[in-house]
């Protein structure tokens, strides 16, 4: 499961989506997973995910880096479709006139809305971090911060303190691997169901988190000797400017999102329309 996180990684490219600005990618990506929690039907759902498919199609990304970080929380999406399918009260489910125990409509309905909106967030969120390389996400979101600094907040740090935890992602699960080969060959077994497997992995977290934290001092005695100080004082080596195809991309952004605004407030589409 942890090999097919992405997370973290950045898959270098030249194509429209590799050129936008971080600051117009980052609010793109937070105002569409905003309006998906606000969504509740099923149709705005397959329609974000058709164009989920053209923007990944425009990035040139491959389809499988962005599947894989769907096939590590595959166990999360089932929980969430079956605990929504079995304990939301409703009709239950008749097939060749026997009536499966558990599962309802509403609840199986209302199951596949939670579960799209996870996936389609996934998606968003994964496609976002392979086209934009991590100094890219710390700058754009310092200088989206930059503001809040009036109010004492340390915009730079906390910028940097997200990058350094999203970079620190593909290090971990390159770490986990070779931690859990090293015990395989030493006799353990990590085989058998997914409750049994879960339970074996518990071995690997002491060992991880040692190795996090080893990580961690290294990190922090880099950059010390480096003499970082922190934000006070430091210039940027590219400044940041919007240009045409930052401007038509929040066009296109806030013109989508006004669609599945009038989408989801129009009446009569029966009950997709009001799982809730």
């Amino acid at each position: 499961m942890l090999r097919n996180l992405t997370l973290g990684q950045f898959y270098p490219g030249d194509s429209i989506i590799h050129c936008l600005d971080p600051r117009t990618k980052l609010c793109g990506a937070l105002a569409l997973m905003a309006v998906l929690i606000w969504v509740k039907t099923l149709p705005l759902f397959f329609f974000m995910l058709a164009m989920v498919a053209v923007l990944v199609r425009i990035s040139g990304v491959p389809s499988h880096l962005l599947l894989n970080n769907l096939k590590a929380f595959r166990l999360i999406l089932i929980i969430t479709f079956a605990a929504h399918a079995c304990f939301t009260p409703g009709e239950a489910v008749i097939v060749a006139g026997y009536t499966i125990p558990g599962p309802t409509w509403e609840g199986m309905l209302q199951g596949a809305v939670f579960s799209l909106r996870l996936v389609v967030i996934m998606l968003i969120a994964a496609l976002l971090m392979l086209t934009t390389a991590p100094l890219d996400v710390s700058d754009g979101i310092e200088r989206l911060l930059k503001p809040l600094e009036r109010f004492r907040l340390p915009a730079h740090e906390l910028a940097m303190m997200m990058v350094i935890a999203l970079r620190f992602i593909p290090t971990l699960v390159e770490e986990a691997d070779r931690l859990q080969k090293a015990q395989a060959a030493r006799g353990a077994d990590f085989t058998g169901n997914p409750i049994r497997r879960v339970r074996k992995m518990t071995a690997l977290l002491l060992p991880l988190m040692l190795s996090a934290f080893r990580r961690a001092e290294e990190l922090a005695v880099a950059m010390e000797s480096r003499c970082y100080r922190g934000g006070t004082g430091r210039t940027q080596f590219r400044l940041m400017a919007l240009a045409r195809i930052d401007f038509a991309a929040i066009a296109a952004v806030a013109a989508l999102l006004a669609l599945c605004a009038a989408a989801a407030s129009m009446n009569g589409t029966g009950m997709l329309n009001s799982l809730f």
